[in-house]
């Protein structure tokens, strides 16, 4: 279906991508089962992208999250992560545990290149 020009459009991939590409960089340091519950996380919320589950609001803050997170600023990426959980805790809650978790981790590695 044909959205109109204020539908606020990103590919899935440009937000999801990222994702995993964080999660990889976690594997040799962060647990096994932690990142399993992430990976799980990030498929609930690749399928609610996919089936349009998700408002406008939620793709751009999590678009914007995403590049906070390329730039390393974890600070603003967890405003967002904070901001989606109280304005959107309906649509967010099954996945957005995932992902703070994940700025978490990520954070956590040693001085990525």
């Amino acid at each position: 279906e044909e959205c109109g020009p204020e539908e606020w459009s990103v590919s899935a991939d440009v937000v999801l991508a990222p994702l995993r590409e964080a999660l990889n960089a976690c594997h040799p340091t962060v647990q096994k089962q932690v990142c399993d519950d992430i990976r799980r996380r990030l498929i609930v919320l690749e399928d609610a992208w996919a089936q349009g589950k998700l408002s406008a609001p939620v793709r751009k803050r999590m678009s914007l999250l995403v590049q906070e997170l390329q730039q390393q600023h974890w600070d603003a990426a967890d405003e967002i992560h904070r901001s989606l959980m109280v304005d959107h805790v309906n649509e967010v809650s099954q996945w957005l545990v995932g992902i703070k978790r994940l700025i978490a981790e990520t954070r956590n590695l040693p001085a990525a290149k």
